[in-house]
């Protein structure tokens, strides 16, 4: 019979088990990897034994929102062999700009990011990934620490980039939607 109680210590899948099972997987195209989906807290150990699976490169969209355990290690790995990603949510994480160059030069069909509370990242960061990912139609940038004005500059580069939240933008009334 199955104890139930004992059932309630398992808070959470091993890193080294969650990488082995992509490592044998050969097509995977969608890592959302939230604490509630999966049950665990990534680091970026787990996210460099992520990186040498065999499906990796096959990764289309990517979510690590809130996993503080992520830096530029292991974001900057990922990336480098995740070049098909079209969707990444690294908001939450504690990434800098190393992370948006290593993003803006290996995912040229990137269509949406999220840098949500991504304090570490600065205007040459943003300016990097934006001339570098011209197929970038999303970019959430709430509660970062770059300046409000510095965003509409961003638009002159990709009129159709749709930044996030719509109230950062000054005269938002003038900027077609």
């Amino acid at each position: 019979m199955w104890d139930f109680k004992r059932e309630g210590d398992i808070e959470r899948l091993p890193t080294d088990l969650l990488s082995h099972i992509f490592y044998f997987i050969s097509s995977f195209p969608d890592l959302a990897q939230s604490r509630s989906r999966w049950g665990c807290q990534i680091t970026d150990d787990g996210l460099l034994q992520i990186s040498v699976a065999k499906c990796v490169g096959n990764l289309t969209s990517v979510s690590l929102w809130g996993m503080t355990g992520i830096t530029d290690k292991g974001v900057v790995q990922l990336v480098s062999k995740a070049t098909n990603l079209q969707h990444l949510n690294i908001g939450g994480t504690f990434v800098t700009d190393e992370s948006l160059f290593a993003i803006g030069n290996s995912c040229i069909h990137l269509k949406s990011i999220v840098l949500w509370s991504c304090r570490h990242i600065t205007e040459i960061g943003l300016l990097f990934l934006v001339n570098k990912c011209r197929k970038l139609e999303s970019i959430n940038v709430w509660g970062t620490r770059v300046p409000l004005d510095f965003f509409t500059g961003l638009l002159t580069i990709s009129p159709a980039l749709q930044i996030r939240p719509i109230s950062l933008l000054p005269n938002v009334e003038a900027i077609p939607v």
